[in-house]
């Protein structure tokens, strides 16, 4: 019995712990400006684990042609890139583009390494 009761003391513990993913966390700002006349939508994909910024079915819409700081936590060392597209429709996209249904080599950085990405700029096509 005494070791059931161990046994519930360290499964209530390792719950209360934080995951070793949100204690080595770190801060980055991505930084974007869109020059297409409609809203772009942006979303960011860790290519390290399922995890998707802003998550939640939500994205991050540039509205208009001014630069916008999208501030995130990320896992050191963890590979992140960026997917935009033109609202209602993916046939203009940047990056990785919705969903990472492409290819990228210039889009993606590494958490930790890169503090700030400078301005990226989304060209209208």
């Amino acid at each position: 019995m005494l070791k059931l009761y161990r046994l519930l003391a360290l499964l209530v513990a390792s719950l209360m712990l934080p995951s070793l993913a949100e204690a080595q966390s770190t801060s980055m700002t991505w930084k974007f400006r869109s020059f297409h006349k409609n809203i772009v939508n942006v979303e960011l994909y860790s290519y390290n684990r399922r995890h998707v910024w802003p998550g939640g079915g939500e994205v991050y819409s540039l509205r208009d042609f001014g630069a916008h700081n999208v501030n995130i936590s990320c896992v050191p060392g963890e590979r992140i890139c960026f997917g935009a597209w033109v609202r209602g429709t993916e046939s203009s996209s940047w990056g990785v583009g919705r969903n990472r249904k492409n290819s990228c080599k210039t889009c993606c950085y590494t958490c930790g390494n890169t503090k700030d990405t400078g301005v990226i700029n989304l060209n209208a096509m």
